[in-house]
């Protein structure tokens, strides 16, 4: 009877302790997924940063360049046709005041 109480002692505490470890591998496993999900978010934060200074270099800066070159020669040509609709003469005759104005 004595050996029976040996045994079931040996297995409880072999039982501890396996599940002692168990316990300590999953705290273990817990802060390896929090690390790694740290480094991705770590990781999608700097391709996005690296992707706004792509655009802005590739995209948004030669539009800006070709918008601010458009935009002057908008106004260059409103101003000429400024300066023709000053010259164009206002007579009920005269053909260029229907194709101008």
């Amino acid at each position: 009877m004595m050996g029976i109480d040996v045994t079931s002692i040996i297995l409880a505490v072999i039982t501890l302790l396996g599940g002692c470890g168990w316990v300590i591998d999953r705290k273990k496993h817990r802060q390896e997924i929090e690390s790694l999900k740290a480094d991705i978010r770590q990781k999608d934060m700097e391709l996005a940063e690296k992707f706004v200074i792509d655009w802005e270099t590739h995209v948004a800066g030669p539009l800006k360049d070709d918008v601010r070159a458009l935009k002057e020669k908008v106004d260059k040509l409103t101003e000429e046709l400024e300066n023709v609709k000053k010259n164009v003469c206002y007579r009920a005759g005269c053909p260029h005041r229907i194709s101008v104005l």
